[in-house]
C-alpha cells in the first residue's frame, strides 16, 4: 500500500514539474497551445469506462466485503471496547468506499451502456443504507456514531426488582408476564433506556441526509423507496394498495382481541372503545401477538398445537432445532449444509460474554462460509425463526455464482420471504411426518391453528409497514427529533390500533426501543416478506396439485418445487424482481390475496364473533 500511495505521488510531482517546465521555456505561441490542451475538459466517460469501472468496484467490494464481515461477526458474537472500535473503523472504510463509488457511477448516467451494466451502475448508487458526506471527518463521524446506536440497544439493560435485567431477557418477560402492572414497569423501562439514543440517532439522519444528497437522492428514504425497480413514490403508493387489500382482515382480529382482553382485564386497562394497551399484546413492541394466544382463544376451542411445549417433550435442543430447519431444505432436494456451517455458527448464547441475540444469518465470503447467529432456545417461535434464518443461507449459496452485484434478493424482501414461506408450511402433517405428532388433527381444529397464525403473521402487517413510515417522514424533514415520538405513537395508533401503557414525552423516543432503528436497518422488507410468503407458498401448493384448504398444504419433500425454486433463488438480484416473482408464482405484482385466500376460514368466523361489537379506535 505504501508503495502504491507513493508511486502515485511521484507521479504527480513529476507531472507538475513537467507543465511547469513547459509554461516557463516554450515560446508564447507553443505556450497558448499546451494551456488549450491543459484547460481542455476531460473526455466524455464512455461504455468502455463503465464496463472498467464496474470491474474494479466489483473486485476491491468482494475483498473488503469478506474483511468487514469477519470483523462484523467478531462484534456481533463477542462486543467489546474492541470489536466496537474495529466495526467503527471498517464502517468507516466501506462508507467512504460505497459513497467514492456512488459518486464516480453518476459519471455515466448519461452513457449508452448495456442493460446488465446500467443495472450495476444503479445499484452501486442505491446499495448505501446510509451513505456518509464525502467529508472524511462526516464517514468518521457517521461510523461512529451508527456503532454506539447499535451497542446501545444490544448491551442496554434495566433494573427490575433488584435485579439487571438484559435486553434478550426482557422480551422473554413480555412474553410469559401477566400482570398488566408488572408488564408497563417493563415496558416503560425498557422504552426509557432508549432515551440516550435520540441525539445521536438526529445526528446519524442529518449525516445520511447530507450523503444522500451528494448521491442525488432528496433524502435517505428516497434513496431506500428507489431500491425496488420503481420510482420511489410508486412504491411509497405500491405498499399503501397491498396494505388496504389485508387491512379489513387486521381489523377484524383487532377488534376479537381487543374483546377477549377486555374480558381477561376489564374496561379500566382495556377499553373497548380505543387503542389496545401495546404491552399486553406478548411482545416489547405488539408487533406480534401469539403470545397471548391463550388469553383470547375461546372456552372450549382447541387452541391449537402447543408446539414448545411438544419440542420439550421430545427433547428438542437448539442444534436439533437448526437441524430439523436444514431439513426441509435438503427435502426439496437442496445440497445440505456446509460442514463450516456447524462449526462455526453461533446456536446459542454464550454465558462469558455480551453478544447480538437478534437472530441473523451470514455470508462471510459470498461463496460457501454461511452460517447463523442465534441465541437459540426450545419454543416455538425459535423453530420457525431457525427455517427462516435458513432461508437466507440458502438463498445465499444458490446465487454465489452470481456477479458481485447481483449476490442478493430480488428485491429486499424476497430474502426476508424465503424462510417465512417454509414456515408457513410447518403444518400438522409436517409435525406428523417428523414425529412430533402421531396424529394429524381434523378440519374441526383449523380455526385455532389459523388464529395461532394470524396472532403473529397478520398481527405484524401494519407494524412491517410503519417502522419505515416512520423514518420516512423522519429523513424527509416532516418528522424532527422534537415530534419523533409524537409521530411515532400516531402512526402506532392509526396503523395498529395501539397505545403506549404509560405516559409518553417529546423527550422519549420510543422507536429506538426496536432494534432496527439504532442498528439502522430497513424494515419494509418485513413487511413485503409477510406478502410474498403467502405468493410464493400458494404457487408452491400449486404447483404440487394441492386442493384442499390452502393453510394444510405442506411442500415438505416436493423437489419438483425444490427446483423451480432454486431457479428463482439462483437468479439473485440480476433481473428486476417482477421477472423473479413471475419465474416462480406466474404473476409480476406483489399480491395480499394469497394472505386472504389462506385466512379464509378465520375471516368468515373473526367477523360472525365480531357482529354485535364496535370495532375500530
Amino acid at each position: 500500500m505504501t508503495l502504491s500511495i507513493s508511486r502515485k505521488l511521484l507521479a504527480t510531482t513529476a507531472a507538475v514539474t513537467v507543465s511547469a517546465f513547459l509554461f516557463s521555456t516554450a515560446p508564447a505561441s507553443a505556450m497558448e497551445s499546451v494551456k488549450a490542451i491543459f484547460a481542455s475538459k476531460p473526455a466524455a466517460p464512455t461504455a468502455a469506462d463503465a464496463a472498467a469501472f464496474i470491474t474494479r468496484v466489483e473486485a476491491e467490494s468482494d475483498a473488503i466485503s469478506e474483511e468487514a464481515s469477519r470483523i462484523n461477526w467478531a462484534y456481533a458474537t463477542n462486543i467489546t471496547y474492541d470489536t466496537q472500535w474495529l466495526v467503527a473503523k471498517i464502517g468507516e472504510r466501506t462508507t467512504k468506499m460505497a459513497v467514492d463509488f456512488a459518486i464516480e457511477a453518476k459519471k455515466f448516467d448519461g452513457v449508452q451502456v448495456d442493460a446488465v451494466t446500467r443495472r450495476k451502475l444503479d445499484f452501486i448508487k442505491q446499495g448505501i443504507t446510509l451513505p456518509a458526506p464525502q467529508d472524511p471527518k462526516a464517514v468518521a463521524e457517521l461510523a461512529a456514531v451508527t456503532t454506539r446506536l447499535s451497542a446501545a440497544y444490544s448491551t442496554g439493560k434495566i433494573e427490575l426488582d433488584g435485579k439487571t435485567v438484559s435486553q434478550s431477557e426482557t422480551e422473554t418477560l413480555m412474553r410469559t408476564t401477566r400482570d398488566p402492572k408488572k408488564l408497563a414497569e417493563i415496558w416503560t423501562k425498557w422504552h426509557d433506556n432508549a432515551r440516550g439514543m435520540k441525539a445521536d440517532y438526529a445526528r446519524m439522519v442529518e449525516l445520511g441526509n447530507a450523503g444522500a444528497k451528494e448521491l442525488g437522492f432528496a433524502d435517505v428514504g428516497a434513496l431506500w423507496r428507489s431500491g425496488y425497480d420503481m420510482p420511489p413514490d410508486d412504491f411509497a403508493k405500491e405498499v399503501d394498495r397491498i396494505w388496504t387489500q389485508v387491512k379489513p382482515l387486521y381489523d377484524e382480529l383487532h377488534c376479537h382481541v381487543r374483546a377477549k382482553l377486555n374480558d381477561k382485564y376489564g374496561n379500566e386497562i382495556v377499553p373497548l372503545d380505543q387503542p389496545i394497551r401495546a404491552d399486553l399484546m406478548g411482545n416489547m413492541w405488539a408487533q406480534e401477538w401469539g403470545n397471548v394466544g391463550d388469553l383470547v382463544a375461546n372456552k372450549g376451542d382447541d387452541p391449537g398445537i402447543d408446539l414448545t411445549k411438544i419440542l420439550n417433550a421430545k427433547g428438542y435442543t437448539p442444534l436439533k432445532i437448526i437441524q430439523t430447519g436444514e431439513a426441509f431444505f435438503t427435502s426439496l432436494g437442496f445440497e445440505p449444509l456446509p460442514k463450516t456451517f456447524w462449526e462455526r455458527s453461533q446456536i446459542v448464547k454464550p454465558r462469558d460474554r455480551e453478544v447480538v441475540c437478534h437472530a441473523s444469518a451470514w455470508d462471510l465470503d459470498s461463496r460457501d462460509d454461511i452460517r447463523v447467529k442465534m441465541c437459540t432456545e426450545v419454543a416455538a417461535d425459535d423453530f420457525q425463526t431457525a427455517h427462516h434464518e435458513l432461508g437466507h443461507n440458502f438463498y445465499q449459496r444458490a446465487y454465489k455464482n452470481q456477479p458481485v452485484l447481483f449476490k442478493g434478493g430480488a428485491n429486499d424482501g424476497f430474502h426476508e420471504a424465503i424462510g417465512d414461506m417454509v414456515a408457513l408450511s410447518i403444518t400438522p402433517e409436517y409435525m406428523k411426518q417428523l414425529g412430533l405428532i402421531d396424529k394429524v388433527p381434523d378440519a374441526s381444529k383449523d380455526l385455532g391453528l389459523l388464529m395461532q397464525k394470524a396472532m403473529d403473521g397478520i398481527a405484524f402487517l401494519p407494524f412491517g409497514l410503519l417502522v419505515d413510515k416512520w423514518r420516512w417522514q423522519v429523513f424527509s424533514g416532516e418528522l424532527t427529533p422534537a415530534t419523533y415520538n409524537e409521530g411515532w405513537w400516531k402512526l402506532r395508533n392509526q396503523y395498529q390500533g395501539v397505545r403506549a401503557p404509560t405516559a409518553r414525552s417529546a423527550d422519549d423516543f420510543d422507536p429506538g426501543a426496536k432494534f432496527h432503528i439504532p442498528d439502522g436497518t430497513p424494515y419494509m422488507r418485513y413487511f413485503l416478506a409477510r406478502v410474498l410468503q403467502y405468493q410464493f407458498y400458494k404457487a408452491a401448493c400449486d404447483q404440487i396439485g394441492w386442493k384442499g384448504p390452502l393453510h394444510r398444504c405442506t411442500f415438505f419433500g416436493s423437489k419438483e418445487v425444490g427446483a423451480k425454486f432454486n431457479a428463482m433463488l439462483e437468479m439473485g438480484s440480476s433481473k428486476p424482481w417482477p421477472d423473479a416473482l413471475e419465474a416462480f408464482t406466474g404473476t409480476r405484482q406483489m399480491d395480499g390475496s394469497a394472505i386472504i385466500a389462506y385466512y379464509e376460514p378465520l375471516m368468515v368466523w373473526l367477523k360472525e364473533q365480531n357482529k354485535d361489537r364496535k370495532c375500530g379506535w
